[in-house]
């Protein structure tokens, strides 16, 4: 969450997209906003309902595409929705789609509104979100260029051709040359409407100046009808290729690389990503592109590049897949690309600075309050079982103030008492560094247990033991489980609250307890907690499904609190009597 927080003030007060991640990186939100830094924020502020509520509780993360319009980003919300199906957006109902307007390819072609997602009917323009303005685009150009408007043609002229908007070709003998007409439209819907707007303006004002002010009206709606409709949008280009188009920022140090991926001509999602490079910039951005299209089955139709690549280096790793475009569509899209990774860089650099400087207090902090020197490279453990079963403990992994992940550990534990919580901390802890000695690894600088002093001195005996010199300090919880202070050398000192320590090494605690009880939960069946709560008046099969949808373990059941038993429909009394049978329970298993 503090990430979040962080990001949430380098949010863009300009329109885009917006995606929500949860701790597995999976998309579960798409929205569109007016102003990103507001419309974002608000999600982390303030009430909301139910599902809303639900939906914060699963973002670790979010990424966002800056666009130039809010009806931009209306059409890539869409895109990026349809793509991805988030399991918090709203379904789609029976797949609708924005419209288009498209000249169909017909010998006598006619210009239509259509959502068919092909290209077979033609050349297509839009997506518009509007369908009712999309509509009164085409009556106006229909009464401007003589097209055909029969579905179907018939054997005589109808009353289109007496009002001179359309050319009768169910009567003509010769062909009829439709290129002039076709080229003006497609400038048109292309937002070359200066012409037919100052036309409809001219006649607005000369009805007005007549007193026809219905005319003028109707005049005045035709003009913003035009101007709804053509407003510059997203591209969706019509030849129904895939495309990515891919830019860059950087400086000497860092760089940042976004892509936009085209599919059958609409934008449906991007990808962007900042790293530390040595050597060239140029060499650094082309490893990385060389990597990221490693698969050449994979990859797309074109591959559009910013202006800041050499097209030397693109044609000698993609041949004519890759392009720097100039001018157009296809170079507007590039120039989004790049707009939002120089975005990017500029406030990662304020991010990395932030929390670069954050960890330093964290360092300075634990210097003062008991003498540790570095914290550079962490390791930490916690325990989780059921009442003595398929317990298990893992180690997380913090360097630099990241979670590194690819480092973490899970180890079941093989004594013979399970219940022995002492005898998991001496188990865990003299397999993990034997095996450290043996690989000749390198050692971290501070070891942290999710305990008290019993646990922090067994880990430091069997350090001992193996001749080892680490520093080890315990995280002491209080009776709700809440970190309140550290445990060092049998000494203990109480923790700020409104430090950055007490945040630093909270979300160090968070992290090692949400992968102990996930890998705990994976190697136990929900039916050994269904066991124990068999016996309770008061609990049946709906109830206890509930229970175990909310809490993950035995502990959590009973340290839930009065407000999250209610939000499953468990009053006090029953939330008293689950505790209560519980706690005997486990009295029982130790005695």
């Amino acid at each position: 969450m503090d990430l979040i927080k962080e990001k949430l003030k380098t949010l863009p007060e300009s329109p885009g997209c917006y995606l929500m991640f949860n701790k597995s990186k999976e998309i579960i939100y798409v929205g569109k906003a007016k102003n990103l830094k507001n419309r974002v924020r608000s999600y982390f502020t303030g009430s909301h309902n139910l599902k809303t509520t639900k939906l914060v509780s699963e973002i670790v993360d979010f990424n966002y595409v800056m666009t130039n319009t809010e009806r931009e980003s209306l059409i890539l919300e869409l895109h990026l929705i349809k793509e991805n199906m988030p399991k918090y957006n709203i379904k789609l109902i029976d797949d609708a789609t924005y419209p288009f307007i498209t000249i169909t390819n017909e010998t006598d072609p006619r210009l239509i509104v259509e959502r068919e997602s092909t290209k077979a009917l033609g050349k297509r323009f839009g997506p518009y979100p509007n369908v009712y303005k999309a509509r009164d685009t085409v009556k106006l150009l229909n009464k401007i260029y003589p097209l055909r408007k029969c579905d179907k043609m018939p054997k005589k002229a109808c009353l289109y051709y007496h009002l001179n908007q359309c050319l009768a070709p169910c009567i003509q003998k010769e062909p009829i040359d439709y290129k002039p007409i076709l080229a003006e439209i497609t400038a048109f819907l292309k937002g070359d409407t200066k012409k037919v707007i100052d036309d409809l303006k001219h006649e607005m004002y000369e009805a007005s100046d007549a007193l026809q002010y219905e005319k003028a009206l109707e005049y005045k709606e035709m003009i913003d009808a035009i101007e709804f409709t053509t407003e510059k949008q997203i591209v969706s280009l019509n030849d129904f290729l895939d495309r990515d188009f891919i830019a860059f920022h950087g400086d000497h140090e860092d760089v940042s690389i976004q892509i936009l991926k085209m599919r059958a001509g609409k934008i449906i999602d991007v990808k962007s990503e900042i790293f530390s490079y040595v050597g060239s910039i140029q060499d650094a951005v082309n490893e990385y592109v060389l990597q990221a299209y490693e698969d050449k089955t994979k990859w797309p139709d074109e591959l559009l590049f910013s202006d800041l690549f050499l097209l030397n280096d693109l044609e000698l790793m993609f041949g004519k897949k890759a392009s720097i475009p100039k001018i157009g569509d296809k170079k507007k899209l590039v120039d989004m690309a790049f707009k939002n990774a120089k975005y990017d860089f500029e406030n990662h650099r304020y991010l990395n600075r932030l929390q670069s400087e954050k960890t330093k207090e964290a360092e300075e902090a634990f210097k003062s309050l008991i003498g540790l020197e570095s914290i550079e490279h962490v390791e930490i453990f916690d325990n989780a079982h059921l009442f003595g079963d398929s317990s298990v403990s893992a180690m997380v992994v913090f360097k630099s103030g990241k979670s590194s992940k690819s480092d973490y550990r899970k180890y079941h534990i093989k004594q013979a008492s399970k219940m022995d919580d002492y005898g998991a901390v001496r188990e865990v802890i003299y397999r993990r560094y034997q095996k450290m000695l043996i690989e000749q690894s390198k050692r971290p600088d501070l070891i942290i247990i999710d305990g008290g002093k019993g646990q922090v001195s067994t880990a430091v005996s069997v350090l001992e033991s193996l001749g080892l010199s680490i520093d080890v300090i315990g995280l002491k919880k209080n009776d709700k489980h809440q970190l309140e202070a550290i445990v060092y050398q049998n000494e203990t000192y109480p923790l700020d609250k409104s430090s950055y320590l007490y945040t630093y090494l909270g979300k160090m605690s968070n992290e090692v307890h949400r992968f102990a009880i996930s890998f705990h939960k994976q190697t136990r069946g929900k039916a050994l907690i269904r066991s124990q709560l068999d016996g309770i008046i008061g609990i049946g099969e709906k109830r206890k499904s509930k229970i175990l949808e909310t809490f993950v373990t035995i502990d959590a059941i009973k340290q839930g609190d009065i407000e999250m038993y209610k939000s499953i429909g468990i009053s006090e009394s029953l939330r008293e009597r689950i505790i209560a049978h519980l706690t005997q329970l486990e009295k029982k298993a130790t005695e």
